[in-house]
């Protein structure tokens, strides 16, 4: 294309060579054929086809509230100051991003006015939140998106029927539930990659399904069943899943969003962010929104002080614990309830609202918990009064919020509660003071949640002035583990809700003396234990089966920080993440503790299993593949067989390749050797072998002035 000349050039070329421009008959010149010089003609037919307007794009972050009250100028500040309140809670205004036009004739307000946000997705939050607010009886807000303007401007006169699109199925999200090897899969964060991998013990190495770069901007998250992946962003949070690959498959808007939470269900997802006050006198904000996973739409939002959501309504920003809602009623996501000063509120999903409208009332509660399976919860209250009112445990029923059952407790200093994953039992580990007050000891309550009338054991530890380091029930067991001692070696004791007539007595089983270990780690399908030595411990295991209570292997993963067991009790990971700037890296154990492999991975943040759905099998077809294992396992133990010979086959080859590297390498220097026989040769003043014991050893005298010392001697004559 040629050069684009300016009228002023030409101009001045012109008045140069002594030509009269206004003389010139434009018209009749013609250009060379088929040369344009890059300018189009107007006879030219692509110009007068029509070309899809093109509009202004760059609005998305403005909405428009329309219904607002129309008002003089002595009350405009006013009502500048409550919208500004309103929705400067949701997100950051602009600086002049809020202006309400007025009328020149009145001076009043015309009753709407654009807010601009920094973001859309703010923009978009204002707009589901606050469309329809009411600001009182005779203003509700009508609030749309700048954008949205030009969709309404085009809506036809006439009404049309919608075109009905042919269905389309869309992709298996639990396609990875079908793996033919019964694979599980994991997801890493390192750096700034996020991996998704299959667990591949038999290659004993994981295998790659996906890849991605900054894919979050914090952490990830898999849903409570493993169908989605949820990756946190500065703008909100999104879900990914898919058959092959992780598609986005929703947004949920919520600016400087700091945590999420899946329901059990993974119906909901609860978004947290806490805002810092732009006035010294103002409080630190918090927001939660409780969004719907399929649809992306708020189901309903709550905002505060951090103070009202501290634990127990009292404490600072620091005081406040996650989950801020804690779900019942089992993975039919039917209930979540939140604590305050006084009183748990308890919510249902149907509508969102309080259960009857209104709290539970409790003095002083201090802690609360689910049942994993049954709508059922059980409160905390310490002591009142100075003692006089001793403090109790109380298990209500929902939604009916009828006491079950209650024990009162004395002289209590702590107390912290322990559901089996069944809802069959409750473990209330107290702490209590001695008679003087200066020390404390500890013992257990146990409650029988399914027996009639809710029976209560108390047990105390042979020696009830141990401290307790850790406390962890078997996972659809009876069984529960205990640390207790003093460091550097503590105890551990194993102990059962049966005894051998199967009567409701706890029983002892085993206690293991001086094990190097501060946390447990139960397989999910119970039977197996890691006893595990972390941080002052530098990362110790004992892989202990408590069925025949005996120890099957130990290892150790050096400056360990997590462990985290499979979602089937097949494999266990133990990891090194940042916290230690050395070490980095994940290893992969059998759960009986045979090392599988390791993967060293430089900072290295997160390791996490992805969860499985319940199986589809009743109790009685699991117990008869139990009772029939060799029968199922034959396919299992062939394939297993065809993989160990392709791995001897590849080591073979490996050392195959070793080999002839090795040779080649021999080779390639005794051929230099040869070459520089004659070099060498000459080296030696003509010897010729280069054999040493053809050498003769002859010792040779040197003489060797060490010190010249000069003296002058007195002569006498």
């Amino acid at each position: 294309m040629a050069e684009v000349v300016s009228m002023a050039d030409i101009e001045a070329t012109a008045q140069r060579r002594g030509i009269d421009l206004s003389s010139v008959d434009l018209d009749s010149i013609q250009l060379p054929p088929g040369e344009d010089f890059g300018i189009k003609s107007d006879d030219d037919e692509d110009l007068h086809q029509e070309d899809p307007l093109e509009f202004e794009a760059g609005f998305g972050n403005i909405i428009m509230v329309d219904n607002l009250p129309v008002v003089p100028p002595e009350k405009f500040e006013k009502l500048e100051g409550v919208i500004r309140k309103i929705y400067s809670q949701i997100g950051v205004i602009r600086e002049g991003g809020l202006w309400m036009p007025v009328n020149p004739e009145t001076q009043k307000t015309l009753g709407y006015c654009f807010i601009e946000y920094n973001t859309p997705q703010e923009a978009e939050l204002a707009r589901e939140k606050t469309n329809g607010y009411k600001l009182d009886k005779s203003h509700i807000f009508a609030v749309n998106l700048f954008d949205d303007f030009e969709k309404y401007m085009k809506i036809p006169d006439e009404w049309t029927p919608a075109e009905i699109k042919p269905y389309t199925p869309g992709e298996n999200l639990q396609q990875w539930l079908t793996d033919e090897k019964a694979r599980d899969q994991f997801v890493i964060r390192a750096g700034t990659f996020t991996e998704v991998f299959w667990n591949d013990p038999r290659q004993l190495m994981p295998d790659l399904v996906y890849r991605r770069q900054y894919w979050t901007e914090s952490f990830v998250q898999w849903s409570s069943l493993g169908t989605y992946l949820a990756t946190v962003h500065r703008q909100g949070a999104a879900v990914w899943g898919g058959a092959t690959t992780f598609n986005r498959l929703m947004r949920f808007a919520h600016p400087q969003v700091k945590l999420i939470d899946f329901s059990p269900g993974e119906k909901y997802l609860v978004t947290y962010s806490s805002h810092e006050p732009s006035n010294p006198r103002d409080t630190h904000r918090v927001v939660l929104n409780i969004f719907d996973v399929r649809t992306g739409k708020v189901m309903r939002d709550f905002k505060g002080n951090a103070d009202e959501f501290a634990t127990g309504g009292s404490g600072g920003v620091s005081g406040v614990s996650w989950p801020i809602f804690r779900w019942g009623g089992g993975r039919e996501d039917k209930y979540f309830a939140r604590i305050g000063k006084n009183v748990i509120s308890v919510y249902e999903t149907e509508t969102f609202t309080l259960i009857d409208k209104k709290s539970l009332k409790v003095e002083n509660v201090m802690d609360f918990t689910w049942s994993p399976t049954d709508p059922i919860t059980a409160l905390f209250v310490p002591e009142l009064g100075g003692g006089n009112q001793p403090a109790r445990v109380s298990l209500v029923q929902i939604p009916g919020k009828e006491e079950l059952r209650q024990k009162n407790l004395f002289s209590v200093s702590d107390c912290k509660m322990y559901w089996q994953s069944n809802g069959e039992y409750l473990a209330v580990k107290v702490d209590r003071y001695t008679k003087t007050k200066k020390s404390t000891y500890t013992g257990f309550e146990l409650f029988r949640i399914k027996e009639r009338d809710i029976p209560i054991e108390v047990l105390e530890l042979d020696n009830k002035n141990d401290k307790i380091v850790a406390f962890a029930w078997e996972p659809k067991g009876h069984r529960f583990a205990v640390i207790h001692g003093d460091s550097p070696r503590p105890d551990i004791s194993f102990y059962s809700m049966r005894t051998a007539h199967h009567t409701g007595r706890v029983s002892k089983l085993a206690t293991l003396k001086g094990k190097q270990a501060n946390a447990l780690y139960w397989s999910p399908a119970g039977r197996f234990i890691v006893l595990a030595g972390l941080k002052g411990f530098n990362g110790q295991l004992e892989f202990y089966n408590v069925d025949e209570l005996e120890t099957m292997a130990t290892g150790e993963h050096f400056m360990a920080t997590d462990i985290e067991w499979d979602p089937t009790g097949r494999y266990v990971a133990t990891a090194v993440t940042s916290v230690h700037e050395m070490e980095n890296g994940f290893h992969i154990w059998s759960f009986n503790g045979k090392l599988l492999y390791r993967i060293p991975k430089d900072h290295f943040y997160q390791f996490l299993w992805r969860p499985r759905p319940p199986s589809l099998l009743s109790a009685e077809k699991e117990e008869e593949i139990a009772k029939n294992l060799k029968k199922y396992s034959k396919k299992y133990e062939a394939e297993d067989q065809d993989v160990s010979l392709q791995l001897s086959e590849q080591d073979r080859k490996k050392r195959k390749m070793l080999q002839e590297e090795w040779d080649a390498w021999v080779s390639k220097w005794k051929q230099l050797h040869e070459e520089e026989s004659e070099l060498r040769v000459q080296l030696r003043d003509g010897e010729a072998s280069d054999e040493e014991e053809e050498y003769e050893a002859k010792e040779v005298e040197v003489e060797e002035v060490l010190e010249v010392q000069e003296e002058v001697v007195a002569f006498d004559l």
